[in-house]
């Protein structure tokens, strides 16, 4: 053979791999995708640190890793010997120095894709400059600090529409509260893939009907072999089983659950021992149902941002309104198009899979028709709805949620006494409770109390204990019957605002579970212990991402940790 005529295999060039920046973010990419990558990166979290400041760091440390865009960190306290014990995000070089301005740039070794700040201020120069915050998308405060100041905060960021957390972390317990803006809207709820099917059995549409008559013809006539009869998918099994029983029952599908129970006894009496008649039998109760919204989508469907819009109206509600329009007419929601997994040659399942698709596109092409019929009369003058934004909500409709933000419990003017407002009554049925965690609540907005009429700014702003170490048990003793002193006064404001009324052994219990909150924060005297700032960081920042990337569905709006039981509780309040 002539070197000419010689061949040499070379292999196609490699396409699609992974660039360096999806691999370094990979696992979290499998949680929110790409939108959610990108929500992240574009963000700008400040944490306005105060106290010991280490769960404040610790949560930022969780926020830098998967990618966030840039932090600040609001800090005039200056490194001690103190921080160096219960801050991972300090050494010995850093003593003397400004902690903000430390933590930063040993946090930015993380990743150096992120952008770290340090603002040196105090809290009180910065709130005063007009929308001081209004360059940040979300705000989280640590304790301790003045409540007049942390009012401030709170307001200027529910004025702004940007969420705000407020944090404590003190011995063995933590607790973190989120204020969302009034409306907060969330359509990648990522629910239970179980709870996610949708395959309109009920309701079918022409093609899919026809599709189940031509996988389904002549099977129990015997002119079908026992392979194909074996790899009939199982929802075309329940849909010709349907058929006929709506031919006995006056065309009247199965609802109720004695009704779905003798359906299954006639689907599994065609039973040839095969899986795909298992399956068909297994999804009846599940697959058997109405289309029918949940009544968290129906109330967003109807909200009043949905009913009336105005040109500045988000995308969401102008979406949410044309789905709105599209149920109204159909009695049911847009397709979602996904199909679960089941027994079928591969041919046909992909058929059917496209069938699905094929559906779920036509769904979402009217809603997109729907809502530039709406954005016509507004007046937008921002980019219009894109298409990605119509397919995403219509394929997680049944889903949305939206959680209506409330403000701060701790947000009021200084010398003001803590009211709860209609609060009260949530908190007031907890107190029965001897697992709940609303002592510790309480425990905690005592301490505020007691740190704001009991301490000097300068020892509030560096985080000074309550007491000083070394000093007679009876200060700590004075300090521990002070600060149980404010929260029993606490808990008889509670009782009175919500009319309860509890009777001893209760009342004393109750009381009793207080104090022993109270002594445990004294004892700890102002300080974090790492392993708790560490774990709470953590549930933080989880909270943080859902928040920023507007996935899965945040804590609404308390929650609570006892590290001494190890226990958590959610409140709203």
């Amino acid at each position: 053979m002539s070197e000419k005529d010689k061949t040499v295999d070379v292999p196609p060039p490699l396409q699609h791999l992974p660039t360096a920046k999806q691999k370094k973010y990979d696992r979290q990419l499998r949680l929110w995708g790409a939108t959610g990558q990108m929500a992240l990166e574009e963000s700008h979290v400040l944490l306005i640190n105060n106290g010991p400041g280490v769960t404040g760091v610790e949560t930022l440390k969780n926020l830098v890793l998967p990618g966030l865009g840039d932090f600040t960190i609001l800090d005039t306290a200056i490194v001690s010997e103190a921080d160096l014990g219960v801050n991972f995000f300090l050494e010995d070089a850093s003593l003397g120095k400004f902690r903000a301005e430390e933590t930063v740039r040993l946090l930015m070794e993380l990743n150096p894709e992120v952008r770290g700040h340090a603002l040196m201020e105090p809290i009180e120069t910065v709130c005063m400059e007009q929308d001081a915050l209004a360059k940040y998308n979300l705000i989280i405060t640590a304790a301790p600090i003045d409540p007049a100041i942390l009012a401030r905060i709170h307001t200027q960021a529910q004025a702004l529409n940007i969420p705000a957390f407020y944090l404590h972390s003190l011995a063995y317990f933590s607790s973190f509260s989120v204020q969302l803006p009034p409306a907060f809207p969330i359509v990648e709820t990522h629910p239970d893939p179980t709870s996610t099917t949708d395959l309109r059995l009920l309701k079918p549409w022409p093609e899919l009907s026809r599709f189940a008559k031509e996988k389904t013809a002549g099977f129990e006539e015997g002119t079908m072999s026992a392979h194909d009869k074996a790899h009939i998918p199982w929802l075309c099994l329940l849909l010709h089983y349907l058929e006929k029983w709506k031919q006995d029952h006056d065309g009247k599908v199965p609802e109720a659950f004695k009704e779905k129970t003798a359906f299954r006894e006639t689907v599994r009496a065609g039973d040839y021992n095969e899986e795909n008649f298992d399956e068909a039998c297994a999804a009846v109760l599940k697959s058997l149902n109405p289309p029918t919204p949940p009544s968290d989508v129906r109330a967003v469907l109807t909200a009043p941002e949905t009913q009336t819009l105005q040109h500045d109206s988000s995308d969401f509600w102008i979406i949410a309104k044309a789905i709105n329009v599209f149920y109204a007419k159909y009695g049911q929601l847009p397709l979602p198009g996904a199909v679960p997994d089941m027994k079928a040659v591969s041919a046909d399942y992909i058929t059917l899979q496209n069938v699905y698709k094929t559906k779920a596109r036509q769904d979402s092409a009217e809603v997109l028709a729907t809502v530039r019929e709406l954005e016509k009369p507004l007046g937008r003058t921002g980019p219009a709805v894109s298409e990605k934004e119509v397919e995403n909500f219509c394929k997680g409709a049944a889903h949305i949620h939206l959680v209506r933000g409330r403000p701060q419990h701790t947000a009021r003017a200084a010398g003001e006494e803590i009211r709860f407002g209609d609060r009260a009554q949530a908190l007031a049925n907890e107190l029965a409770n001897e697992e709940s965690l609303v002592g510790l609540h309480l425990a905690f907005l005592a301490w505020d109390e007691y740190i704001a009429t009991h301490h000097s700014s300068a020892d509030k702003a560096g985080g000074q204990a309550l007491h000083i170490t070394g000093t007679s048990e009876s200060d700590l003793e004075a300090d521990t019957e002070k600060l149980t002193g404010i929260a029993h006064h606490l808990l008889d404001t509670l009782i009175t605002e919500a009319g309860t009324f509890l009777e001893d052994p209760d009342y004393t219990a109750v009381k009793t579970r207080i104090a022993n909150f109270c002594t445990e924060l004294c004892r700890a005297g102002g300080g974090e212990l790492h392993n708790i700032a560490s774990l709470t960081g953590g549930l933080l920042a989880q909270e943080v991402i859902k928040v920023l990337v507007r996935q899965y569905v945040p804590v609404d709006n308390t929650c609570l940790f006892d590290g001494i039981a190890s226990r958590t509780q959610v409140l709203r309040l």
